[in-house]
């Protein structure tokens, strides 16, 4: 979603870095290219403004100006202004030892309430929480069952009743969970396509019935301002503790993420990063500020990597590396475990630097769809042939690209690209790598 506004930001920072010791003049014209892009991103042009000159005020000042590294100390105050601006610290949801922890999520229909509502239970689940949900949402065609299906799916427990006012049902729901020792009640709410007096006004009855510990306004980023003028309308009239912002990996221009908290001074607590289950992830104002600005979110990729991977498959891993007996079963696993970290572009986006370098044009790009088409090759081998690929001759090659829809000299390049790997494997297990080894991901080229 940030890619062409990291894209321009880090075209100034560069020219300023090019620059060496710089001049008032050298900050007020970057600063006008920070401006328009920031504009262009569709961020709240107020927001802009108090944005740019609490920049200026920092960056004008002669610690700045007369520093041996002038550039980066205006990045820093970018870095920094920037993460104050997404809210400062991370905000997580409402706790509480003496009670069931309710959580509503409000918004405009269309903004995903009931996959975040899903998501959320998930998340919760995982933590050891016992959640269920709650289907307050009578009025939209088919959302009950829409809600009941996705619950079913995660294995979470549902209250859902067409008949029943959505209030009197939140506080069936809350009395359920006491009685059954359950940790959380999330309701979905309805919405509308608009914000209109009759769903204020079910919103806050229902609030007030289940007294809420957590209110959540579920913005789509894609709408752009007009997520932040709901959110704001919302928080006047409900009171909303904080947002979900969804569909971040969308190619909307971002806008609603920088503006909605210095607008509506509400915090983001959790983004919506893909449509899978696992696709909620808390908000860090500090790891956003550092993807925007193209420095990478090393630590989120970390805690993928561990809520993703095997431990003690990777322990397996590493002996087959040690002993070099890796094959093409084991490289499958491998992909199937990046995968589960969640889209590429978006763990790539993650490595300082990389994702900057992907976009340059000087390094080939690996896209999902080439990932699928290499796990279809291998899926379509024999186990015999995944363990000893150098028994696969002509005949099998053709068998193969048949059964994955490839081609035979598809074929050849994903097997001599896992013989280099393998060779790679070899010298980093005995100490020593040897030269032209780069670049041996396997991307089948179409």
């Amino acid at each position: 979603m940030f890619d062409n506004l990291s894209d321009k930001l880090q075209d100034v920072f560069n020219r300023l870095g090019r620059k060496g010791k710089l001049t008032e003049q050298d900050v007020d014209e970057a600063l006008r290219e920070v401006r328009v892009a920031l504009l262009e991103a569709d961020v709240n042009f107020k927001v802009v403004r108090q944005f740019v000159a609490a920049i200026r005020e920092k960056a004008v000042g002669s610690e700045v100006l007369e520093s041996l590294t002038p550039a980066q100390q205006v990045v820093k105050i970018v870095h920094d202004q920037l993460q104050e601006m997404l809210g400062g610290e991370s905000v997580g949801l409402a706790t509480s030892s003496s009670h069931q922890v309710v959580i509503m999520l409000c918004g405009l229909q269309g903004s995903g309430k009931k996959t975040t509502s899903a998501k959320l239970g998930l998340m919760l689940k995982k933590q050891g929480k016992r959640p269920l949900l709650v289907a307050a949402d009578p009025y939209r065609p088919a959302a009950v069952e829409q809600l009941e299906i996705l619950a079913g799916q995660l294995e979470l427990p549902i209250l859902s009743d067409s008949k029943k006012r959505p209030p009197d049902l939140a506080q069936m729901a809350v009395s359920q969970a006491k009685s059954q020792g359950l940790t959380h009640v999330i309701i979905d709410t309805a919405g509308r396509l608009h914000v209109d007096e009759a769903m204020m006004s079910e919103v806050a009855e229902i609030k007030r019935r289940v007294n809420a510990d957590d209110v959540l306004f579920v913005a789509d980023a894609m709408t752009g301002q007009d997520a932040v003028n709901a959110a704001a309308s919302f928080n006047d009239s409900v009171g909303v503790t904080g947002a979900v912002l969804t569909k971040l990996d969308g190619d909307a221009r971002g806008g609603a993420a920088l503006s909605l908290r210095s607008v509506t001074g509400v915090p983001i607590k959790f983004m919506g990063v893909s449509e899978r289950p696992d696709g909620l992830e808390p908000f860090h104002p500090d790891r956003m500020s550092s993807r925007i600005l193209g420095m990478g979110d090393v630590l989120t990729l970390i805690e993928r990597a561990q809520s993703s991977v095997d431990a003690g498959r990777a322990e397996e891993l590493e002996k087959k590396f040690r002993t070099n007996t890796f094959d093409l079963n084991d490289f499958l696993d491998q992909l199937q475990q990046v995968r589960k970290m969640g889209p590429l572009d978006q763990i790539l986006g993650m490595i300082p630097g990389l994702s900057q370098a992907m976009r340059g044009s000087q390094m080939p790009t690996i896209e999902d769809k080439q990932i699928k088409r290499v796990e279809a090759i291998i899926l379509s081998m024999t186990p015999t042939e995944r363990a000893r690929p150098e028994i696969i001759g002509g005949s099998r090659k053709r068998r193969i690209a048949k059964g994955s829809g490839t081609t035979p000299a598809d074929i050849n390049q994903l097997l001599n690209q896992f013989k280099q790997m393998q060779k790679m494997m070899k010298a980093m297990s005995s100490g020593r790598m040897p030269a032209g080894m780069g670049g041996l991901m396997p991307g089948i080229r179409r």
